[in-house]
């Protein structure tokens, strides 16, 4: 099997190489080139077309929310990482409204990471992940993301449903799915999580 193809921008020398050792030492991985900014990133995605890319959300150059939409244009194929020190909910809507495919803090475990990065090789919906692995929050798809808007402003399985257009069931299939992910037993104990993790709860 093809290893994953990573690009790994950081304006952080060490992080960068840090990382670069980190992802060249998997047997799955190869980084295929690096970049300490947004232009460099662009350019560098053009050149070696990475099957994911890297990014640290603030850059010297083309600030993160320009770098990814520029990525996603020169490399429509590349899935888009963000990995930023930057844990609040601002940084993290900019970053999916932009474009990326997932957002990950820095706090978060090395297994963490690379976990991430297979999950967006694999095609699968990550969204955001913070934190230290023993106390991040799973990260959400997108269709838990607007069932748990939905179910944080007070609406029933039913209403969901009704808004989404699908099953009563469905949606006790995701709420119950979410809940196992978080950790938590019922609404209250919901919103408390999310906000403890700071995690994004809107589609991007």
């Amino acid at each position: 099997m093809a290893r994953i193809r990573i690009l790994v921008a950081d304006d952080h020398a060490v992080v960068r190489e840090g990382l670069a050792r980190l992802l060249d030492d998997q047997p799955d991985m190869r980084v295929v080139a690096q970049a300490a900014d947004g232009d460099e990133a662009v350019a560098a995605a053009k050149a070696s077309d990475p099957h994911v890319v890297l990014l640290d959300m603030r850059m010297p150059g083309l600030g993160g929310v320009a770098a990814i939409r520029r990525l996603r244009e020169v490399c429509p194929g590349a899935r888009v990482l963000v990995l930023s020190m930057y844990e609040d909910e601002h940084y993290m809507r900019a970053a999916l409204r932009s474009g990326a495919h997932a957002y990950l803090g820095k706090r978060a475990s090395s297994e963490v990471l690379l976990s991430t990065i297979r999950k967006l090789r694999a095609g699968e919906e990550v969204g955001v992940t913070v934190g230290a692995s023993e106390d991040a929050a799973a990260g959400l798809s997108a269709r838990e993301r607007e069932i748990v808007e939905l179910v944080l402003a007070g609406h029933t399985s039913r209403q969901v449903a009704a808004v989404l257009g699908i099953t009563k069931s469905t949606v006790d299939t995701y709420r119950a799915r979410v809940f196992r992910k978080l950790g938590v037993d019922n609404r209250s104990e919901l919103h408390a999580r999310l906000a403890r993790a700071s995690v994004l709860t809107e589609e991007p």
